[in-house]
C-alpha cells in the first residue's frame, strides 16, 4: 500500500520557472502528477453519478412494494433486491473507497511535498536581496500556505466540483424520465446558481488575497520577534512589540471582517436556492401523481434528488469559495515568491576551476543601487597563496568587497576573476564552493554539533569532523554538551541560531567547519572577533595551518591579527588608499599607521 502511496515521484526538478499567472502556475506546480489527477477525476466522476443512482434504484424498491403481494415480495423481486444489496454495499462503497485513496493516499500528500520542494528550490535561488528585504518568518509561511492552497484547490476540485458535476450530469438524466419539465426546472436552476457564483466568488476570491496577505504579515511580524526574543527583553521592550503585533492584527482582523461579510451574504442567498430544487420538483412530482402519470416511486426519485441536489448546493458553493479563497493565496504567493532570480548563472555558465587560487578586480564599483557605500573603481591583484589583509573603518567598503567574490552581488562596473576565470561566467555553485569563510556573524543550524561542522563537507567521515573540531579547539566543549532531548557530545543540538553556545564557542565551530571544507581560498572576516585573547593564541596556530597553501583574504579591525599578512590593503570610502606590508605602511605613516597607533584594546578608532 505505501508503494503504492509513493506513486508520484514529488522530487522531480520543476519543468522550468515559476509562471506567474495563476492558472500556467498551477499547471507548473502539478506538472508530473497529471496522470493521477485525471485518474482522481474519473473516479470521483463515476462517485458522483453512482451517488444520484441510489435515488433510482430506491425508486425502484418503493414502486416494487406498492404493485407487489406481501407474501411473494421477496421471491418475485429477488433479483432486484440483490442487485440493489450488490449496489449499495460494494459497488458504490468501492467507487468511493477507491476515489478517496486516490485523493487522499496517493495525490494529497505527494502533490504538497512536490509544490512545497519546488517553491522552496526556486526560494532559495533568489539573491540575498530578496532575504534582506523581507522576514525570513513570512517567506516560509508563503511557501507553506502557497503549497497547501494548490493541494488544497486539487484535492477539493476533484473532491466536490467533479462530484458534483456527475451529479448533476446525472441527475438531469434520471428527471428525464419524469417529464420534460423537472429537466427545463433543473437547468433553470443551474442557470441562476451559476449565475449567483459567478456574481460572488471574484469578491470572496479578491478579499482573500488581502486576508491571506495580512496573516502572513501577523506570522513575519510574530516569527521576527520570536527570533529576536533576547533583544526585546534586553531592551524591556516587550509592550513596544506587543503594540507591532496587535497593530498587524488589526489589519488582519479587517480584511477577516471583509472577508467574512461577502461569504454570510453568499451563504444566506445559497440556502434560499437550496430550498427552492426540492419544492419544484417535488411539487412537479406530486402533480404528475395526482394526475396519474407519475409513480409513488418516481416522486421518491424527485424528492431524493432534490434533496440531495439542494445539500450539494451549500456543500459546492462552500468549496468553490474555499477554492477561491486558496486561489487568492496562490496568487498571494505568487507575487511574493516567484519574482525572477535577479543574480543568475550565464546561460553556458561552466564549473569554476581553480589550479591556481589568485584572484583579480579589475576597475570593480558596487554600491547597492545608491551613491553612498560600497566600493568606487577597486583594482587588486591577489597572487596563489597569497595572504592578504584588509583593514578599514566600519563602512569602508570591506565586507562588499567579500560579498562580490562570493557573487552575492554582481559589480556594477567591472569584473572579477579567479583563476583567471571571470565569476560572473562560472557557476555561482562551483564558486563558492571553491571558498572558505568565516564570519564574524557565525551561522549555526538547529542541528547537532555534528551537523553543523559537517556542513563543510557533508559527505566528510566522522573522524574528520572530529579532527576539524580539534583544530579549531572545539573538540573539549562539545563534549560536554547536552540538550533537552538527552543528546550529548557532537550529537547535541545548538539551538535555534546556536543561542546554546557562546560567541567565542560558535566562532570555533564555525571554524572548524571552513577546516573541514579546505577550499583553495580562504575568507577571513573577523574570523576571532568574539574569541578572547586566550583562546584567540590557542587557535592561532590551527589557523596559520589552514592558512598554508591558501590565498586568503582576512578582514580585520584588532590588528595585531594579520601583521604578519604578506600584505595589507586599507580601505577608505569604498576605494583601497593604502597597500603594502606592515612595515612598509607604518613607514607611510598613513592611515594605517595612524590606526596602529589609536588602537585600543584591538579594534580601530572611528
Amino acid at each position: 500500500m505505501r508503494h503504492l502511496a509513493k506513486a508520484i515521484n514529488f522530487k522531480q526538478p520543476a519543468p522550468s520557472e515559476p509562471p506567474r499567472a495563476l492558472w500556467p502556475f498551477l499547471g507548473w506546480s502539478v506538472f508530473g502528477s497529471r496522470k493521477y489527477i485525471a485518474l482522481g477525476a474519473i473516479l470521483s466522476g463515476f462517485s458522483g453519478f453512482l451517488d444520484m443512482a441510489a435515488s433510482v434504484v430506491l425508486g425502484w424498491v418503493i414502486d416494487a412494494t406498492v404493485t407487489a403481494d406481501r407474501t411473494s415480495f421477496v421471491i418475485d423481486n429477488l433479483t432486484m433486491l440483490i442487485a440493489g444489496i450488490v449496489f449499495f454495499l460494494i459497488i458504490r462503497p468501492l467507487a468511493f473507497g477507491a476515489s478517496t485513496l486516490v485523493q487522499s493516499y496517493i495525490i494529497q500528500p505527494n502533490l504538497l511535498n512536490m509544490v512545497l520542494l519546488r517553491l522552496h528550490r526556486w526560494t532559495l535561488g533568489h539573491s540575498i536581496t530578496f532575504f534582506d528585504n523581507d522576514f525570513a518568518g513570512r517567506i516560509s509561511q508563503k511557501e507553506l500556505q502557497t503549497a497547501g492552497a494548490v493541494t488544497n484547490v486539487v484535492i477539493e476540485f476533484l473532491h466536490a466540483i467533479i462530484f458534483a458535476l456527475a451529479s448533476v450530469l446525472g441527475a438531469i438524466w434520471i428527471v428525464a424520465s419524469l417529464g420534460w419539465v423537472p429537466v427545463v426546472i433543473l437547468i433553470a436552476w443551474l442557470v441562476i446558481y451559476v449565475s449567483v457564483i459567478q456574481y460572488f466568488i471574484p469578491k470572496v476570491r479578491a478579499k482573500s488575497t488581502h486576508y491571506a496577505a495580512a496573516r502572513s504579515n501577523v506570522v513575519g511580524q510574530v516569527v521576527d520577534v520570536i527570533a529576536n526574543v533576547k533583544t526585546v527583553k534586553l531592551f524591556a521592550n516587550t509592550s513596544f512589540e506587543d503594540d507591532a503585533v496587535m497593530s498587524s492584527m488589526d489589519s488582519y482582523l479587517e480584511k477577516s471582517l471583509d472577508r467574512a461579510s461577502i461569504i454570510v451574504r453568499f451563504r444566506i442567498i445559497l440556502m434560499i436556492m437550496a430550498g427552492l430544487m426540492p419544492v419544484a420538483l417535488l411539487g412537479h412530482a406530486i402533480a404528475g401523481w395526482v394526475a396519474g402519470t407519475v409513480s409513488l416511486g418516481e416522486i421518491t426519485v424527485a424528492g431524493a434528488l432534490g434533496l440531495r441536489l439542494a445539500q450539494m448546493t451549500g456543500w459546492v458553493s462552500f468549496t468553490l469559495m474555499g477554492i477561491y479563497a486558496n486561489l487568492g493565496e496562490v496568487e498571494d504567493g505568487i507575487q511574493a515568491l516567484t519574482p525572477a532570480h535577479d543574480l543568475v548563472d550565464t546561460p553556458n555558465a561552466t564549473n569554476l576551476c581553480v589550479d591556481k587560487p589568485t584572484i583579480e578586480f579589475n576597475n570593480v564599483s558596487f554600491q547597492y543601487g545608491d551613491e553612498n557605500g560600497g566600493i568606487r573603481d577597486v583594482s587588486l591583484s591577489v597572487q596563489a597563496g597569497e595572504k592578504i589583509g584588509i583593514v578599514g573603518a566600519s563602512g569602508a567598503g570591506k565586507s562588499t568587497l567579500v560579498n562580490l567574490i562570493l557573487r552575492l552581488y554582481d559589480p556594477e562596473q567591472g569584473e572579477i576573476r579567479i583563476s583567471g576565470q571571470n565569476i560572473a561566467h562560472v557557476k555561482q555553485d562551483s564558486l563558492r564552493r571553491a571558498i572558505g569563510i568565516v564570519s564574524q556573524e557565525t551561522a549555526m543550524f538547529n542541528r547537532s554539533a555534528y551537523d553543523n561542522i559537517a556542513y563543510g563537507r557533508p559527505e566528510t567521515e566522522p573522524v574528520q569532523v572530529e579532527n576539524a573540531a580539534k583544530q579549531a579547539q572545539a573538540h573539549d566543549f562539545i563534549k560536554m554538551l547536552t540538550d533537552p532531548k538527552g543528546r550529548v557530545g557532537y550529537q547535541a543540538h545548538l539551538g535555534e541560531r546556536g543561542v546554546k553556545l557562546s560567541g567565542g564557542q560558535r566562532q570555533r565551530v564555525a571554524i572548524a567547519r571552513t577546516i573541514l571544507k579546505d577550499a583553495p581560498i580562504l575568507i577571513l572576516d573577523e574570523a576571532t572577533s568574539a574569541l578572547d585573547s586566550e583562546v584567540e593564541a590557542a587557535i592561532q596556530s590551527s589557523l596559520e595551518t589552514l592558512m598554508q597553501g591558501k590565498t586568503v583574504l582576512a578582514i580585520a579591525h584588532r590588528l595585531s591579527t594579520i601583521s604578519r599578512m604578506d600584505r595589507i590593503i586599507v580601505m577608505q570610502q569604498g576605494q583601497i588608499v593604502e597597500d603594502g606590508t606592515h612595515d612598509e605602511l607604518l613607514a607611510q605613516n598613513g592611515l594605517y599607521a595612524r590606526y596602529w597607533q589609536r588602537q585600543s584594546g584591538g579594534f580601530i578608532g572611528h
